[in-house]
């Protein structure tokens, strides 16, 4: 299944925390946060302005992102969690 997103929102799939941590302790599933970091797999059309323009996008695909710990629709496709979240939502591009 393909997901395209539209207007002014990303894909993104967020990337695994660790299981373990520094020094050994496991962390269960039920106290894991949710993953703030991630990978742009798909953008949308674009937002527009009140003149009709459409407003490049910051981010592309392949980047890999900061996104807010509380910000976008958690999906799943084909057994894979993704998040889909306004461009908004990102806060920053690591390099």
């Amino acid at each position: 299944m393909k997901v395209k997103p539209i207007g002014d929102r990303v894909l993104v799939k967020p990337c695994k925390d660790e299981e373990v941590k520094k020094g050994g302790i496991i962390i269960p599933d039920t106290a894991k946060e949710r993953p703030q970091e991630g990978k742009v797999i798909a953008i949308g059309t674009g937002k527009t302005d009140e003149d009709g323009k459409k407003i490049p996008f910051e981010v592309k695909v392949g980047d890999r992102v900061l996104v807010s710990k509380y910000g976008g629709t958690e999906i799943k496709i084909d057994g894979e969690e993704y998040q889909i979240l306004r461009e908004d939502d990102i806060l920053g591009i690591v390099e």
